[in-house]
């Protein structure tokens, strides 16, 4: 069954959260766009949505890829809850013959972050894992408000799996700003890293034939266009709210255990804070780093597409221009180039 996500939200913020998600529009991977009454309003390649402030404290989120930036920004950072649910989406009956069933779920993290790399995890489940894993409360990552709480949960999920039954892939900074440079598609990246971690997963387990993940991109080939001989076999459903699936929650706790581990190992290997997202703080974070380093060390540490790069680079006299190739990329070009006949 196809499941119909939404495309569009509205919530009625107080000043304080309107002045936080006023400094994530404002300083992010975010283009400007003009619209009247309203304090801020942007544009987002990243998240496929439209993003209006208004000055009442109404904000409007609009766009196919709405539901991804509710869940990822608003929820966690701005609503501080869970307002996207899964229950009524899915057929009850189709749900549990899925989650008993062998099969393979992929979830990635740190797609909105500047610092630090993509990750994407695969991991295995069938009718005992299941029960095992909710039994230790598995559910999706970014119902997990504490980090903590997220790597104590990933090492369990570790435990039960065993080193056979799920797979991690680390998209490294140097490598990501090539690939995204040569490609200039976020989807085409995480394409590779879900059918990497496919591959990787099947190898052990060549028995398992199907895979859950997300959905996400224009087509819902994108993942299965990527995968190598290996995985060609194995039957692929994507779809929207795919959290919701016990393999694919375990694997997004696990995508982000080992992103906050590498942004930690980064923080260390360059005696320099890397806070999460594109906030202010990130902008701090990425200034002190430049004067440490010089400004290319955000080929091996940063998303060089964000726009984050821009404000950092202009308010310390540099440019783009200045650096490798790797890194001129802007990932804002084209949803600006996008926004400007409906700006006029």
């Amino acid at each position: 069954m196809d499941i119909k996500k939404k495309t569009s939200f509205t919530f009625k913020l107080t000043a304080q959260q309107q002045n936080e998600l006023y400094s994530i529009l404002s300083t992010g991977n975010y283009v400007p766009r003009e619209v009247p009454y309203t304090k801020i309003a942007v544009s987002s390649q990243l998240w496929n949505c439209n993003i209006n402030l208004y000055t009442s404290g109404k904000c409007l989120i609009q766009g196919s890829g709405a539901e991804e930036f509710v869940i990822n920004i608003m929820e966690p950072s701005i609503l501080k809850q869970i307002v996207v649910g899964y229950e009524d989406e899915l057929i009850p009956e189709q749900v549990s013959h899925e989650q008993l069933s062998p099969h393979i779920g992929i979830d990635e993290s740190g797609k909105g972050d500047f610092f630090g790399p993509l990750v994407v995890a695969a991991a295995y489940t069938n009718e005992d894992l299941y029960k095992r894993l909710r039994d230790i409360g598995v559910k999706d990552s970014k119902a997990i408000t504490s980090d903590k709480q997220a790597i104590v949960i990933a090492e369990k999920i570790k435990k039960i799996l065993g080193p056979t039954r799920y797979a991690v892939v680390r998209i490294g900074n140097a490598a990501y700003n090539r690939l995204y440079a040569k490609y200039k598609s976020i989807n085409t990246i995480l394409a590779w890293g879900h059918a990497r971690a496919i591959e990787n997963l099947i190898t052990n387990i060549p028995s398992c034939k199907v895979a859950i993940a997300d959905q996400f991109g224009k087509s819902e080939d994108v993942i299965k266009r990527a995968l190598m001989q290996k995985g060609k076999s194995i039957e692929l459903r994507q779809r929207h709210k795919a959290e919701a699936d016990v393999a694919v929650a375990a694997a997004s706790i696990l995508a982000r255990e080992a992103f906050l581990t590498s942004l930690k190992q980064l923080e260390e290997k360059y005696e320099n804070q890397f806070h999460k997202g594109a906030s202010p703080l990130v902008q701090e974070d990425a200034a002190s780093l430049a004067e440490k380093h010089g400004i290319n060390v955000f080929l091996e540490t940063a998303k060089c597409h964000f726009k984050t790069l821009d404000d950092v680079l202009q308010k310390s006299g540099h440019s783009r221009d200045q650096m490798p190739e790797e890194a001129r990329v802007r990932s804002a070009d084209k949803a600006a180039l996008a926004s400007k006949p409906t700006n006029k």
